[in-house]
């Protein structure tokens, strides 16, 4: 058994394949652009807000007795203002 297709069409697959991986590499440039300006700082705020509810959980935790819950509180609130921060520097 040979293969009695001509070149062109043995290697259309092939072709397929680098085309999607073009089309592939395009949408992760589009996905890594920055945002603009007033996303970041919409987004910043929504984080910023969640982190203030997160820091009063943690303190009514901590008034309440439940040191392990309001520990976890405090953590996700300085996350939630570090992740603030890149959000809005890195773009």
């Amino acid at each position: 058994m040979t293969d009695e297709r001509p070149d062109a069409e043995r290697h259309e697959p092939e072709r397929r394949r680098d085309e999607r991986l073009d089309e592939d590499r395009l949408d992760a440039d589009r996905a890594r652009a920055p945002r603009p300006l007033l996303e970041r700082v919409g987004l910043a705020a929504i984080a910023l807000v969640m982190a203030a509810m997160f820091a009063l959980v943690a303190v009514a935790a901590g008034i309440g007795g439940e040191w392990i819950l309001s520990a976890m509180s405090a953590v996700g609130a300085l996350m939630t203002i570090a992740v603030a921060g890149i959000t809005v520097i890195r773009g």
